[in-house]
């Protein structure tokens, strides 16, 4: 079945709808001086990006000067929270207002948030500076994608976008890494701090030399579907992230958020089909390139390779004794994965105005480098780990921002940023859940295979799973340690195994997605 064409959503034109007084159109050529607009664009999507890891090789030090430990998960929570929660609302005003004066706002709050954070002398006020500074990043991420659509032709648009896909999957690796050593070699708090400078020459290059269409008109913002949609989010992380590790799945907390999270969900989708303006309209389901490129992008993306992400470095501190610098810098694979095959894919789009077969092979990849992971053992050489790494990273490469670009070109001008935030918007959630899940698997693997294999005089040094770390492990006597990593390796490989159906059912969705060739257009580049 076709996509739903663009006349069967809200006419951009009709009155009441919130949209420009003069239509958008899309871009017949690329505006004079893109380059450095567009760099402007990517250091704002990468500090966005970047700010949801690069505090996690930092937190023991932070929580310690600042006596949390007690609040330690919300340093990252905070974060990732709010800008989730802000996507949907920074891609619903860009396409009513326009996307510069939402773009800029965005940066403003994310250096207010930095600022914050990296001033803190309580953990109080770090968490609401990192919860300031998820509103305004997940304003970067999304309208830095839409503005992309707003001054690119879609014939062009695909090489563009993968450069922004494959600082995403940059920002994963390098976070860890750069918080790390921000924290050895001089302060955690520069880890807030990088992101002045960067994000004061961002703001001038845009506001001096960015032009964009404007769209004066009357805003009906949407404010009880955020509030629901809020709500619904709040309740659905906390879920996946206390439940089985902070709180057990049947505590009354845990039951109470997600019953609220199931009550919010369906308030918040009946109020979306009641209001003029809802901040994730219900006719973009209409479209089945949006739903299959969400789903794809939930799965394969979402929940696959940020599982991989999360707990490979710990896999390879554990079983193969390296440091968590050495562990990072092994995921860089990753990155060169992404980048092989995102930008010349993203060129190969360009010229045949065809994407269809980018998904596909995206899925086979990312699927085929899971299952090999899965088959790893304590034998296998760093080598052979860091080709598994690199074809995920390739497979993620050749599915990111196609499936964003496919999603864009399906809709009007006018609704691409709400287009876009929606399909972002449902990955993050999809990263959550799916980590949360990949890592209450594994806890139960781990402490089942500790609990069978240990003898009993070694129970006691080793503690529970929750309190294992690198440094505890290779402490203990080597009959021990032995014994541990083996638990280690035979709990998580199977979690990867167990994630090849997933990235089968991306492929069965990759296949059956609709192609809607992107319209040609002369580019110039002057």
């Amino acid at each position: 079945m076709p996509a739903a064409p663009a006349a069967a959503r809200p006419d951009p034109g009709t009155p009441g709808q919130g949209t420009a007084d003069e239509p958008s159109t899309e871009p017949t050529r690329v505006p004079r001086h893109f380059g450095l607009i567009y760099a402007s664009l990517m250091i704002a999507m990468l500090l966005g990006a970047l700010d949801q890891t690069i505090v996690s090789t930092a937190l023991p030090t932070i929580v310690g000067e600042l006596d949390g430990v007690s609040h330690m998960a919300w340093v990252t929570t905070a974060y990732i929270l709010a800008a989730t929660i802000g996507m949907p609302a920074y891609g619903k005003l860009g396409d009513l207002l326009g996307r510069k004066a939402v773009f800029l706002t965005g940066i403003a709050v994310f250096v207010l948030g930095s600022v914050l954070a990296g001033a803190a002398q309580s953990m109080a006020p770090l968490v609401a500076g990192r919860a300031v500074q998820g509103l305004g990043g997940g304003g970067l991420m999304i309208t830095s994608q839409a503005i992309i659509a707003d001054l690119v032709p879609p014939r062009q648009r695909a090489k563009y976008m993968a450069p922004m896909g494959a600082v995403f999957g940059l920002a994963s690796v390098v976070g860890p890494l750069l918080g790390g050593w921000f924290t050895d070699s001089s302060d955690w708090r520069w880890c807030f701090w990088i992101n002045l400078p960067l994000g004061a020459l961002a703001l001038a290059i845009c506001a001096f030399g960015m032009r964009l269409p404007r769209r004066p008109v009357k805003v009906v913002f949407d404010y009880a579907g955020f509030v629901l949609m809020a709500a619904a989010v709040t309740c659905t992380v906390l879920v996946a992230t206390w439940g089985g590790n902070d709180y057990g799945w049947t505590d009354p907390l845990i039951l109470g958020l997600a019953a609220g999270g199931v009550v919010a969900w369906v308030l918040f989708l009946a109020v979306e089909g009641r209001v003029a303006e809802p901040i994730i309209p219900l006719s973009v389901f209409r479209s089945r390139i949006f739903n299959l490129s969400t789903l794809i992008g939930l799965l394969v993306v979402g929940v696959g390779m940020f599982a991989v992400v999360g707990y490979l470095p710990t896999y390879l501190q554990m079983v193969y004794g390296r440091t968590a610098t050495e562990a990072g810098l092994l995921m860089m694979p990753m990155v060169v994965g992404i980048m092989s095959t995102a930008v010349p894919s993203g060129f190969l789009i360009s010229r045949t105005g065809r994407y269809r077969v980018h998904p596909i092979a995206g899925s086979v990849v990312t699927g085929l480098a899971v299952f090999l992971m899965s088959t790893l053992t304590m034998d296998d050489s760093i080598v052979l780990v860091s080709v598994y790494v690199f074809l995920m990273g390739a497979g993620v490469g050749l599915l990111m921002q196609t499936l964003v670009l496919a999603v864009q070109n399906d809709f009007p001008a006018a609704e691409v940023g709400t287009a876009t935030s929606s399909n972002n918007f449902f990955r993050e959630i999809g990263a959550t859940l799916g980590t949360a899940a990949v890592g209450s698997v594994f806890a139960s693997r781990l402490t089942d295979r500790l609990a069978s294999t240990l003898p009993g005089d070694a129970t006691a040094s080793v503690g529970s799973s929750r309190s294992l770390t690198p440094a505890l492990v290779h402490a203990l006597p080597a009959q021990t340690r032995s014994l541990v990593v083996d638990a280690y390796q035979h709990a998580l490989t199977p979690v990867f195994l167990y994630l090849t159906p997933v990235f089968g059912v991306g492929l069965v969705l990759a296949l059956i997605l609709p192609e809607k060739p992107l319209a040609d257009a002369q580019a110039d580049t002057r």
